[in-house]
């Protein structure tokens, strides 16, 4: 199954994600199809950037985003 969810990024305790579609199977730091937007936990307020078209476009075609991506669509307006 597709999946969009988070892959982290950046050093040790300064986490930084890319929000990605990917297959089910593959690691969470692994293999991607297609990145799709950023959100960055450390900065006030929490940034986050989303193709809203890309996203919705996957969503379409079966996609599943994680509960955590999921929430982050929803605050971008991209859902």
């Amino acid at each position: 199954m597709v999946k969009i969810r988070l892959r982290r990024m950046g050093a040790k305790k300064a986490p930084f994600y890319r929000i990605v579609v990917a297959d089910s199977r593959y690691p969470r730091d692994g293999r991607f199809i297609e990145e799709i937007g950023t959100y960055n936990p450390l900065t006030d307020p929490a940034t986050v950037t989303v193709d809203a078209e890309k996203a919705q476009e996957w969503i379409k075609n079966g996609a599943q985003p994680t509960d955590t991506v999921r929430a982050l669509l929803k605050k971008a307006g991209a859902l």
